[in-house]
């Protein structure tokens, strides 16, 4: 069997690591794959976003199953002209993914839909902008509604600075083009979850949720990032709210989809709120979330390739939850970052990577911002490395992500000590 990943960040090495594990004969490909993917998969020199180079060249390899990670080619239709080429790909068409590629599409589907949401207005004039922020009160939330790389919500504690954000994206071309719509909408309190769900455009499969951290310093502080950490699963998720994510959110969302001309296959990822009221939407990705794939795959003892092959063969979802193992424990990834992120920084830093570091089968590495050169992994990005500890217990899983992460060297390294602090807090509330 030959399948090819689309993409080349930590997401997408541990997809490749995942369908290695379900598929050990498989025939593995990667587009301009990091350091640590070009260990497993063969590398293909097209860039993610050519359409039209890399659906000719997965038809002239007979490629069975091309599985695309990144949110770029799917906005810009590769799964469909694989489709019309009769190539199996995971993922959405570009009209469905627009759940992702625009917020305002997204909160306006979801509107009519009656999916629990924030409050919003969408705008292209700043003056208007600021008009609408200054009725209202701070904390306010301003989106870039294009595609931003996890990076084009702010939360603004002013309302001067909500009014100075909305100007900078509409006005100084902070996010290009993807900020010249913003949505400017509620702060929504509550403790944030992660929930992927595999679907064929009907039925839809929730995976484990998890938890990301967005912002880059301990304790939640500084800027929004794409993801420092992650841990899952969540003591707060009960079944009865699975139920309700399920039944309030992914139906309704997919029914909304469908009737808009969109049918979504593949992953549809909810980042939601849990409020006093219940879950509520924050985003839709369309996607697996990067890095909260680093923590849900190695979990996953069922075969993720089963689950993918029917979607996208464009058949029917057969299992559901009940179907599904999961490795018992949990597991936590710690972002290694470069200096300066997600502000400049600087790149090709030599990475030392310790052979002992990565004897323990329960610490993974999955590669993020690297690349090769000199026959050794350097950094090309700056999220460099996703170090994932699983154990019996979130500490044990905890224990062992910091020792990796630890173990990674290179100029200006940072990583968060933290991720899972708010779990490890309701633990030390509930002790006796």
């Amino acid at each position: 069997m030959k399948i090819l990943v689309v993409g080349g960040g930590g997401r997408e090495h541990a997809l490749l690591w995942k369908l290695r594990e379900d598929r050990p004969d498989a025939r593995l490909f990667a587009t301009r794959p990091n350091a640590g993917m070009a260990r497993v998969a063969e590398g293909v020199d097209l860039a993610p976003t050519d359409v039209d180079g890399l659906s000719t060249w997965a038809s002239g390899e007979e490629i069975d199953l091309v599985v695309v990670g990144p949110e770029g080619p799917l906005a810009t239709g590769l799964v469909d002209r694989l489709r019309t080429r009769g190539i199996p790909a995971f993922g959405p068409t570009a009209t469905a993914a627009r759940i992702e590629a625009s917020k305002a599409f997204s909160k306006d589907l979801m509107a009519r839909a009656g999916v629990p949401t924030a409050r919003y207005r969408t705008f292209t004039d700043a003056d208007e902008a600021e008009a609408y922020i200054r009725k209202g009160e701070a904390p306010v939330v301003v989106k870039a509604s294009g595609l931003a790389a996890g990076k084009g919500a702010v939360v603004c504690s002013t309302i001067d600075e909500a009014v100075e954000t909305a100007r900078e994206m509409l006005e100084g071309g902070a996010f290009g083009d993807a900020g010249e719509l913003v949505v400017v909408e509620e702060f929504m309190h509550g403790e944030e979850l992660s929930v992927f769900g595999l679907t064929d455009g009907e039925k839809v499969l929730t995976l484990l949720p998890s938890q990301d951290h967005k912002r880059v310093g301990e304790g939640d502080t500084g800027p929004n990032t794409g993801g420092m950490g992650a841990y899952a699963p969540l003591s707060l998720v009960t079944p009865d709210l699975m139920r309700r994510v399920r039944e309030e959110v992914f139906l309704p969302t997919l029914e909304a989809l469908a009737r808009a001309g969109a049918p979504f296959r593949g992953v549809l990822y909810a980042g939601l709120m849990l409020s006093e009221a219940g879950p509520r939407v924050v985003e839709f990705n369309c996607r697996f979330g990067d890095p909260e794939a680093q923590v849900v795959l190695p979990l996953l003892e069922s075969s993720l390739l089963d689950l993918m092959l029917p979607i996208a063969s464009g058949g029917s979802l057969e299992m559901d939850e009940r179907d599904v193992r999961w490795r018992s424990g949990a597991a936590l990834t710690t972002v290694v970052a470069s200096r300066g992120y997600p502000g400049d920084y600087v790149k090709d830093l030599p990475i030392d990577l310790p052979d002992a570091a990565t004897s323990d089968p329960d610490v993974l590495f999955f590669h993020a911002g690297t690349r090769v050169d000199g026959g050794r992994p350097v950094t090309a990005g700056g999220r460099v490395l996703a170090v994932t500890g699983r154990g019996t217990t979130l500490q044990e899983a905890r224990d062992r992500s910091l020792r990796g992460a630890a173990a990674v060297n290179f100029d200006g390294a940072h990583f968060r000590r933290d991720i899972g602090w708010r779990e490890f807090a309701r633990s030390e509330a509930t002790r006796p």
